[in-house]
């Protein structure tokens, strides 16, 4: 995450109150599109990191070689990330499905050709950045906190709000949240599995570039975001419980806490560090997450 400016130390307990609620919020931001996607149809979508980054890229490039106007640029490069998803299972992983190694191995290797081959094509180093949404900052119980942080909580709020609302209101998304309960039932009562996983590929792809437009212009757009986006993805989602919305939103400030904690009390490269050690006790512990419905290892066998 690009976030890690102002984390460097923190001496009062209210400045890690305030800072672990913002990266709670941005790790949410980062995770919710890949548990959609396996929530909803069981995909492990592994090029969601990548999707992420080709966002801010594709963003950059149509305001600063096409000259559009910010926010149609993200608009234009939000639809434009739904279809790369919706692609990416309508011509691949639509043949793999049901197939978990190859789900992942598929995925995995489009991320792989998507940063790669941005690398290759020249965007690399620290020159790409986006403009923030606004300017200035304002103090908040005498901590100092940059405007386009408190977009990211905004944001945040609302995109979970909408996904409440849109799940439990609209037909798509009832539909979505049937396959996601029951796909067997769902498909019995006439809802198309591959229709409702194109949906929810396009949904959790829209969602990553979401999370890169409001997240990227903290810091620069580099292709090592991709691989660090996608550990925190899949960190959050296995310590929430794979397929847990709620899950998800509730280890998201787990080790979002937990990170700013490290940070303010040990080193700020141990950053990634909490997000990996979070993955393997996990793993060890309660390998179904906090709101998981896989079964335990002693169930298993």
């Amino acid at each position: 995450m690009d976030n890690e400016g102002p984390l460097k130390r923190f001496n009062k307990k209210v400045d890690i109150i305030i800072y672990g609620t913002i990266n709670s919020i941005a790790l949410a931001l980062m995770a919710l599109g890949f548990t959609l996607v396996y929530g909803i149809s069981r995909l492990p979508n592994f090029a969601h990191g990548a999707l992420y980054v080709i966002t801010g890229f594709i963003v950059w490039g149509f305001i600063n070689t096409l000259g559009l106007n910010y926010f149609l640029a993200i608009i234009l490069s939000l639809a434009i990330t739904g279809l790369i998803g919706a692609a990416i299972y309508q011509f691949v992983l639509i043949r793999v499905r049901g197939m978990a190694i190859s789900e992942i191995i598929a995925s995995y290797a489009i991320a792989l050709a998507i940063l790669e081959g941005l690398r290759w094509g020249g965007f690399k180093g620290m020159t790409y950045t986006l403009p923030v949404f606004m300017e200035g900052g304002v103090e908040i119980f005498g901590v100092p906190v940059d405007l386009q942080r408190l977009i990211v909580v905004g944001i945040g709020i609302v995109v979970v709000a909408f996904l409440w609302l849109f799940t439990h209101y609209n037909k798509i998304g009832l539909a979505l949240r049937g396959m996601a309960q029951d796909e067997r039932a769902a498909m019995m009562l006439g809802i198309d599995s591959d229709r409702m996983a194109v949906i929810a590929m396009a949904l959790g792809s829209v969602l990553a570039g979401l999370a890169a437009v409001v997240l990227l212009p903290l810091g620069n757009i580099v292709v090592e975001a991709g691989y660090r986006v996608l550990i925190f993805a899949i960190a959050v989602c296995i310590v929430g419980g794979l397929g847990s919305w709620v899950g998800a939103v509730l280890a998201a400030f787990i080790i979002g806490f937990a990170q700013i904690i490290t940070v303010a009390y040990i080193e700020s490269h141990f950053h990634m560090v909490v997000a990996l050690l979070a993955i393997i006790i996990t793993l060890i512990l309660r390998p179904s997450g906090l709101f998981g419905r896989q079964k335990e290892l002693e169930e298993r066998v």
